[in-house]
This record gives structure tokens, C-alpha cells and sequence, in this order.
């Protein structure tokens, strides 16, 4: 599953410019133009990483980040301030109030491009290792292949989506409409009932001939992938 990156900027043609270069390194990309508007984005469904611009309409970037710094849910999130505020108590303020990374306008694509793939695999290695492994299940999202104990397992283009979501987030419990969000996209109009259809079609798959369910249903609440999977067994 692609990283999702917020970016938080009242520019327009700037904002289209990182929205065509990250779509193409591969990110999954959302845009605010007005601090406010990124605040409550920020509060209903986190992304892995934001980008922030300092003088914004709303709430301005500093505020915003402070924000962020101040609640549990995101008080790690990776966040780039880019602003044209370039001098040196600036940028110290910016990085005090809990920017990880601060870049000045203006700058060089590849550059940003090169920062976001170090912060997020710094932060986010689940994010960004090509296989990802929970007990005898192996993703290999380059390949696009899954295996179960070194046996291939066929599975849909949902599904894999499904499971790559579920495996970077081992133990975490997601409601069917966090997962429609996350894993069909928050612009998708289907019925919650599908998720369960899916993830009914995820379970066959990988338990074919398995002693063990590594997907745990947690009844009123949702799904997830069993941290305890693997380890139980072993």
C-alpha cells in the first residue's frame, strides 16, 4: 500500500506540482489548502506523512504542527515544513515546534523527493521495505506475490490491498469504514458489508489448508491482523 502524503499548501500551482511528482514516485496524495480544513483531515484520518507550509489561510503551519505535537494520534507523524521563511530563527523555530524537516522555497524536487524517502524510512519502514513478513506470511509488494509457509497465495487485487494494509499495521483494530478509507480510497461509494465479503475471501485464501486464522475479528469494533500471529505458534 502506497504511503499516503498530506500536503498542506495554499499555492495551487505548487500544489500541483508535489501532487504530480509524488503520484509518480508511487505516493498516495491528499491536498488542503487552508490549515483549518488540514487540522480536522488530520484529526478523522492521519496520513504517514505531511507537508506544510508556514503562512497559511486559517491556522497558520506553526500552529498547526503544534497541534499535531500536542495530540496522541499524530504526535509522531513525520511532517516537512516548506515555506519560504528561510532565515536561521525561523528555521529553528520551525524545527523546535516540532517539524522533522525544513525546507526553503525555492527548492529542488529530487531533493524533496529524496528527504521524503528518508524521513519515511526512518519513520515508516512498513511504509517502504519491499517485502513485509507477520509469522509464516510473506508480501513481497514488488512482485505483487504473497506466500503462506513458502506456498503461493492467489489473491485478488482488493485482497492483497487488504492484507498489506492489515500486516503494516499488526494488532491495530480498524472498523470497516477506517478500512474502506484506507484501503479503497475515501472517494469510493460502497457498502461497509463489502469489507466483510473481502475480507471473508482473505481468510479463505490464506487458511486453505492452515491450522491457524492470522486475522482477528473483534466483534462491534472491526478487523486485525493478530500481532500475537506467529509467535503463538513458534
Amino acid at each position: 500500500m502506497a504511503a499516503r502524503i498530506l500536503i498542506v499548501e495554499d499555492e495551487e500551482p505548487l500544489t500541483l506540482l508535489l501532487r504530480y511528482n509524488l503520484e509518480a514516485e508511487g505516493y498516495a496524495v491528499d491536498a488542503a489548502g487552508r490549515g483549518d480544513d488540514a487540522d480536522l483531515r488530520l484529526k478523522e484520518s492521519p496520513p504517514d506523512l505531511a507537508i506544510v507550509d508556514w503562512m497559511l489561510p486559517g491556522l497558520s503551519g506553526i500552529e498547526l504542527i503544534r497541534r499535531l505535537r500536542a495530540r496522541t494520534e499524530t504526535q509522531q507523524l513525520p511532517v516537512i515544513m516548506l515555506t519560504a521563511r528561510g532565515e536561521e530563527g525561523e528555521r529553528v523555530r520551525g524545527l523546535a515546534t516540532g517539524a522533522d524537516d525544513y525546507i526553503v522555497k525555492p527548492f529542488s524536487v529530487p531533493e524533496l523527493l529524496a528527504r521524503i524517502r528518508a524521513l519515511l524510512r526512518r519513520t515508516k519502514p512498513e511504509r517502504v521495505a519491499a517485502v513485509l513478513t507477520a509469522g509464516d506470511i510473506e508480501l513481497n509488494r514488488e512482485k505483487k506475490r504473497v506466500a503462506r509457509g513458502g506456498r503461493d497465495v492467489p489473491l485478488g487485487p482488493t485482497e492483497f490491498r487488504l492484507l498489506e494494509f492489515l500486516m503494516e499495521n499488526p494488532g491495530r483494530v480498524f472498523s470497516r469504514e477506517q478500512l474502506l478509507d484506507r484501503v479503497w480510497g475515501r472517494d469510493v461509494y460502497i457498502d461497509e458489508r463489502t469489507v466483510d465479503v473481502h475480507v471473508g475471501r482473505l481468510r479463505k485464501a490464506l487458511n486453505r489448508g492452515q491450522r491457524s486464522d492470522p486475522i482477528r475479528t473483534v466483534r462491534g469494533a472491526g478487523y486485525a491482523l493478530n500481532d500475537r500471529y506467529g509467535a503463538a505458534e513458534a
